[in-house]
């Protein structure tokens, strides 16, 4: 069974930095993209960055210049650095991966992890 495994969440203080972690779990064929997505309580989920397999990134507006999103080289696995944080980055991060296919299904299939929570506040 395929997991996104995620780890980095946790409290930091307005203009600190966190960095959360997302590993693929399984042996996988290919993926097409990684992203990561935020739920605030009461609001719908986002995206916040996304990389694709040939390395093309992608931000949400209110991230841009602040979060870096990066895939690490020795695994299958993403990375989220986050700087200069915000009350309103306050919320839980899901990690995703698009367009899996498995060395024994070759169909695309999408997973998310279960979700770490980021708290910004003084």
């Amino acid at each position: 069974q395929l997991q996104l495994v995620e780890s980095g969440g946790g409290m930091v203080q307005p203009g600190g930095s966190l960095r959360l972690s997302c590993v693929v779990s399984g042996i996988i064929f290919s993926l097409d993209a990684m992203a990561w997505y935020r739920q605030a309580p009461g609001n719908q989920r986002e995206l916040v960055a996304s990389i694709t397999s040939s390395g093309s990134t992608n931000y949400a507006d209110s991230v841009k210049g602040r979060f870096t999103i990066a895939r690490d080289k020795g695994r299958v696995a993403v990375n989220l650095q986050m700087n200069s944080l915000k009350p309103e980055d306050t919320a839980v991060y899901y990690c995703n991966a698009d367009g899996v296919r498995l060395v024994h299904d070759y169909s695309a299939k999408n997973y998310w992890g279960i979700g770490t929570l980021v708290t910004v506040s003084s």
